[in-house]
This record gives structure tokens, sequence and C-alpha cells, in this order.
């Protein structure tokens, strides 16, 4: 089989409240989708829980052992967005370790690509804190342990949540194995990841931030992946491309306000597929972030995993930005230009 997902209904557990906006009914609409809706052969992959090494590929030991505690505890606030109910602990290690277990099957060779449709989110988790409803960063430790168990030397990290994924940014922001491009809505939460923020030291140049005012549409981010990742991609030659896949970019979320349809999910990920392609023996793995409008999450989710496999059609979708999107990007191109010759 060509694609896997990872999937299991443990993911549920986890809860912050019903009026919650990173809530389990997120997950049980994407479920019901994939019962319902897609009939094209897939992996499903049972996750493992990541152990407590792998998780402090990123995280402090004394913040994994914070969370730890938190185990059979109704609720503990972490910050005012986030808190664990009585099996968060258990979740959030198995939110990590079903992406680890994806991207050693791809690896392996089993599958080529994989989506994992897990939750707690992460790309807010710093070393030693959780924030914007993120426990463990998953994608960060994912990128770490293809690295460290892998052998590989170069990752992509693509961020198209449409808040800063500052915690991911923070992890590699001083290493060159890893190179971040994240695209978000500003001025929003976080607060970070502006043009000018591009790494330090042997990490210079390997953080790469696209801030946009909102009202984007699929053509002008379909314009960004072809005009600024892609150039700066063939020049990186990323050897595995892991995907924060949010879809709070969705026209009508709740928490954001872009404009991307179905038909622009499918056209960002064809793009990144032609990446994984040339560069990264199609070795890519989506990873789900944030996406609060039940319709647009699941709509975007299928179009998605519909690119993955194969069997999605192909909506023409044109990049061309705005006079003023235009001019939001002249810094952005300034700022890379200083270190890719794109």
């Amino acid at each position: 089989m060509r694609t896997g997902i990872v999937k299991d209904r443990r993911y549920l557990e986890h809860t912050m409240g019903v009026a919650h906006p990173e809530n389990p009914m997120r997950l049980e609409v994407l479920y019901r989708m994939l019962e319902n809706e897609i009939s094209f052969p897939y992996l499903a992959i049972e996750p493992r829980p990541a152990t407590q090494q792998e998780i402090e590929l990123i995280h402090a030991p004394a913040y994994v052992k914070l969370i730890g505690e938190t185990e059979g505890k109704e609720r503990v606030y972490l910050d005012p967005d986030t808190s664990t109910s009585a099996r968060s602990y258990e979740v959030a290690l198995l939110a990590a370790g079903g992406l680890l277990k994806a991207v050693d099957l791809i690896m392996e060779g089993g599958i080529q690509n994989a989506f994992a449709l897990v939750r707690p989110p992460g790309h807010h988790a710093g070393p030693s804190r959780a924030m914007g409803f993120c426990i463990f960063n998953n994608v960060a430790i994912a990128a770490a342990y293809l690295i460290k168990n892998h052998g590989l030397q170069r990752i992509l990290i693509v961020d198209w949540d449409v808040h800063h994924g500052n915690g991911t940014q923070d992890a590699f922001y001083a290493r060159n194995d890893v190179l971040y491009f994240s695209t978000h809505q500003v001025p929003l939460y976080p607060g970070s990841g502006y043009w000018d923020e591009t790494g330090t030291g042997e990490g210079a140049g390997h953080t790469v931030n696209v801030p946009l005012y909102s009202g984007k549409t699929d053509e002008d981010y379909l314009f960004i992946f072809q005009k600024i990742l892609s150039p700066i991609t063939a020049l990186y030659k990323p050897e595995f491309l892991l995907v924060s896949a949010g879809f709070d970019i969705s026209a009508g979320d709740t928490l954001g306000a872009m404009k991307i349809s179905g038909e622009g999910f499918a056209a960002l990920t064809r793009e990144l597929l032609n990446i994984a392609r040339d560069h990264c023996g199609n070795r890519i793995a989506f990873v789900l972030e944030g996406g609060y409008d039940y319709l647009g999450l699941k709509e975007g989710v299928k179009n998605v995993l519909l690119q993955l496999s194969g069997a999605g059609e192909r909506t023409e979708v044109k990049a061309a930005v705005s006079e003023g999107t235009s001019q939001e990007l002249l810094r952005v191109f300034e700022s890379v230009r200083k270190h890719w010759k794109i």
C-alpha cells in the first residue's frame, strides 16, 4: 500500500473541556470520514507510545516528568489554553509515537507516505513548556528521531497551520540538519514567526518564515510554495519531508481568517509530493495540528489523503498573488536571499 494512516480511538481520551476548540470531536469527524468517504486501500497504523528517551530528544527531562505526574488527575492547567485530563499523558505519548511508527514504516519501505491523525497537536510545545493546546512537539520529535535513529542529515518541516509553530522553530533554530518553513497569519497567536527570524549560528537561513495578513487564498499559498519553498528545497535537498498540517487556514475556521478550500489543500499537497519525489525518495509524512471548523477540517484532510494515495482528481489551481500580497512578500524574499540564491 502507498499510504498509511495513524488512527486510534484512544486519542479521544484527551480532553480539555467540552467547550474547548481542540476537542475529541475533531477526530470523531475525521474517523467517520475515513469509514464513510474513503475507498482507496490504506494501511491503518496502530500507534505505539513514544519512549521517554524519544520525547527527550526535544523536551527537557523535568518537563516530561511534570507531564507524567498529571496521569490520573482530572484536570491540570499547563497554561491558560492548555490542560490535561486523566489520560492525557498516555495519549500524548501515543501522538508522538504514532508519528514515529509511521516514519519508521516509510523508512523501511512498507509505505511511501503517511498521515498521522492524532491529538493533542504539537507545534507550539517547547522544550520545557506546553502552550497553544500542545503538550509534546510531535513533528519536532519525529525530525530528531529520523536524524538519530535513521542517520538522515537533512529534514524539511513545512508548517502551514494558521498559527506559527514557535516550538518547532525554537527546537532547531541553531541547527542546519532541519529546515523549518512556515506560512502563518499575523498578527495572531503566538506573536512570533516574522521574516527576520531566520536562525542563528549553524542554523542561519534554516528557518524560513512567511508571515501573512488575513484573507489569503489557494492561489496565494500555491505561489508561495512554488516561488519560495520549492527553490529553497532544490538547494537544500532534504531527505525526508514532514508536514505540520493545520487546517485552521480553511475558509470559515473559527480561529483563523484564511480562505483555503479543499481544492487548495489538494494543490498544496501535490506541490509537496513533487518535492518528496524529487528529493526525498517520495518519503513524506503529515501530522495533524490545528483545524477547528469541522467541515473545513474534514474536507481538507480528505483532499490531502486523496492526493497522498494517488486517488485524487487534479483540480487546477493557478499560482498567483495580488499586488498587496506581493508587497507583503518583499521582505520575505529579501530575508531569504541573504541565505539562498533563489
